[in-house]
């Protein structure tokens, strides 16, 4: 009994660590049997995470090399420390020699001080490094972005990209600035410290290496735990961000139609979804870490008690003596050995967060382009802008077929249009010409080439496209008219700006090209921006231009200067027009009237007329509105 007595302080603290492990466990447990509700996207495994995020690294492997050695030498002042502090309670303790403590102090001290200089030449070599990755991964998935097909890009929520782009490469970061180093470290300290413990005490180190188990498990399940709240975290994140973009960029509809509160209920619930799962990762990370300080502060008591006991009784453990340089030293190793224990709590936080945003980057790297070059895809330096349609058919979705078996053929410089009633295909035809979706079946030629065979830049820098709903970026109308087009005056600028007529309105403004624009050129009307938009496409001397609805939403004034602007732009190349006002297309060579994505009339605007079919009613209708408006 009295033996129980003796040990009963140990086994209340192995009860106690042992019901918490078995709390883990039974909760590790409920979690493996609950299912998750579907991910939209695939969980890629951390091996294959660190593999493809070790290719970036890979360019820098010698600042990762000489972060390698430099960690070496701040390693030293963990292993050796506490033995001269050991020493110095030796000193003080026995046999006191003031120069001996001085030269003790001022070993401690040089160890410590190229300790300082090696921990910021470290932090100094990663960053650097880190921001060069950083950089690559953001380029990549920009530019990986920008080779999607606009039904990918349909289908993808601006805010989601934003996100891919902005948040997570910061979290990646983080991963190669920090976290790896630190685990290196870190892994290198335990084992450093343990080999010490073990020449200094294989008795009292047995003793530590008892709870290292328990460790292992707690840093197991926390592993589970921790990559499912941040899994949470990172599509609510998503979620919000995606809302924010859309409903940012209505906010007049909003405002219109008085939803203000409906919105501002919306938004409230995506932010408590993101603090739901906000504080579900605190949670778990306020857990893990008290746990293995609880793990410290156990293994301390039973190195007090077994210490203290075997040095006041004479006791010797496994035939080693315990003295109090060994105590303080075992202290100090202890401490060394759970620190890096317990700030794998902080070091699993990120690195779970690292891989939750590298999945979501990979996610998008690995969305194939659905409109790609062919193999043997040619450069085309010139054309001459002849384009034919070869029974055509085309779909958004399966089998809802928006063009059926649509022929025609435009001779180079020739003006045509296409005029239909909303849904008939005419948008949809100038889509398909610049490859922005590829048909099903038929072919479309360009100069007789298959456009499949011509590669997509080569094809598209012949094109010129102004459509009804001009995009301006933020910048100068300079910056705007030429798109980062090298090697161009501001004397062609004007020249373009005269012969678009945009000249009448930028020649007024206080700073002409150097005007600014702001966010979608909401400080230039409707027509302004078509303006511009007419002196971008011939800046960059297209040889066929595509004008969807650029007359739409126009007033008076400003149609008669795109008119005339479009009489002078003919002259340039072939011309394909879609517009709802058929008296911007009376001039053009062939007028191609779509319905249900077949072609019902073509001919010119006279011959039409002469037919007195579809094209005369729709034009009848028209005049007669127009004469009801002006009387």
């Amino acid at each position: 009994m009295s033996a129980m007595n003796e040990y009963l302080p140990v086994l209340i603290v192995g009860s106690i660590i042992g019901a918490f492990t078995i709390a883990f466990l039974v909760a590790w447990a409920a979690l493996r049997k609950v299912k998750d509700e579907p991910e939209k996207e695939r969980n890629m495994p951390d091996r294959e995470i660190v593999r493809r995020l070790m290719q970036y690294a890979k360019p820098y492997w010698k600042s990762f090399v000489l972060v390698f050695f430099v960690m070496l030498f701040s390693i030293v002042y963990d292993l050796v420390s506490p033995l001269i502090i050991g020493r110095i309670q030796g000193l003080i303790k026995d046999d006191f020699e003031l120069s001996r403590l001085y030269g003790m102090v001022g070993m401690y001290a040089g160890i410590l001080v190229v300790s300082m200089i090696c921990t910021y030449l470290q932090a100094m070599i990663l960053q650097k490094t880190g921001q060069k990755i950083l950089s690559q991964i953001r380029m990549d998935v920009f530019t990986h972005i920008e080779t999607l097909s606009h039904e990918q890009l349909n289908n993808i929520p601006v805010g989601k990209l934003v996100t891919r782009v902005s948040n997570d490469p910061n979290a990646i970061s983080y991963m190669f600035t920090n976290i790896l180093v630190t685990l290196a470290k870190n892994s290198m300290v335990i084992v450093g410290v343990l080999g010490a413990m073990l020449m200094l005490n294989y008795a009292l180190t047995l003793m530590v290496l008892c709870f290292v188990p328990f460790v292992v498990v707690f840093t197991v399940i926390f592993r589970k735990f921790s990559r499912r709240v941040h899994l949470q975290v990172n599509n609510a994140t998503t979620d919000i961000n995606t809302y924010l973009s859309e409903n940012l960029s209505g906010m007049k509809i909003t405002q219109i139609f008085n939803r203000e509160e409906r919105k501002l209920g919306d938004f409230l619930d995506r932010s408590r979804n993101l603090q739901k799962a906000k504080m579900n990762r605190m949670f778990v990370f306020g857990i893990f870490q008290p746990m293995v300080y609880m793990l410290f502060i156990s293994s301390n008591l039973c190195l007090f008690y077994f210490g203290a006991k075997g040095y006041i009784k004479d006791i010797h453990y496994f035939g080693q003596v315990i003295d109090s340089s060994i105590m303080v030293s075992f202290y100090m190793y202890i401490s060394r050995f759970f620190n890096p224990i317990q700030s794998l709590a902080e070091q699993f936080d990120m690195l779970q967060r690292s891989f939750a945003a590298a999945e979501k980057i990979f996610t998008i790297l690995d969305m194939a382009p659905e409109v790609v070059d062919e193999p043997d895809a040619m450069e085309l330096p010139e054309i001459r802008g002849e384009i034919e349609f070869r029974d055509v058919w085309f779909c958004y979705k399966p089998d809802e077929w928006v063009l059926k078996g649509v022929s025609f053929h435009v001779e180079p410089k020739q003006t045509v249009a296409f005029v239909g009633s909303t849904g008939s295909g005419k948008t949809t035809i100038l889509s398909l010409i610049c490859r922005n979706y590829d048909i099903q079946k038929g072919q479309i030629l360009i100069d007789g080439i298959d456009i499949r065979k011509i590669k997509i830049s080569s094809l598209r820098r012949h094109f010129g496209q102004m459509l009804q709903d001009v995009f301006l970026f933020s910048g100068d109308i300079r910056s705007n008219i030429l798109l980062r087009k090298e090697g161009v005056t501001d004397g062609e600028v004007w020249d373009a700006c005269r012969y678009v007529n945009a000249d009448s309105f930028i020649g007024k403004l206080e700073n002409g090209l150097d005007e600014v624009v702001r966010e979608r050129g909401n400080n230039f009307s409707a027509g302004q921006r078509q303006l511009l938009s007419f002196a971008r496409t011939i800046i960059h001397k297209p040889s066929v231009m595509i004008l969807d609805e650029a007359t739409a939403n126009i007033d008076t004034e400003t149609e008669l200067l795109i008119q005339d602007s479009l009489e002078k732009m003919k002259n340039i190349g072939t011309m394909l027009i879609v517009a709802h006002r058929l008296s911007t297309i009376q001039h053009a060579d062939n007028i191609i009237l779509l319905s249900h994505g077949q072609i019902v009339e073509q001919g010119s605007h006279q011959e039409l007329l002469h037919q007195k079919g579809r094209y005369y009613d729709l034009y009848t209708l028209q005049y007669n509105k127009q004469m009801l408006q002006n009387a």
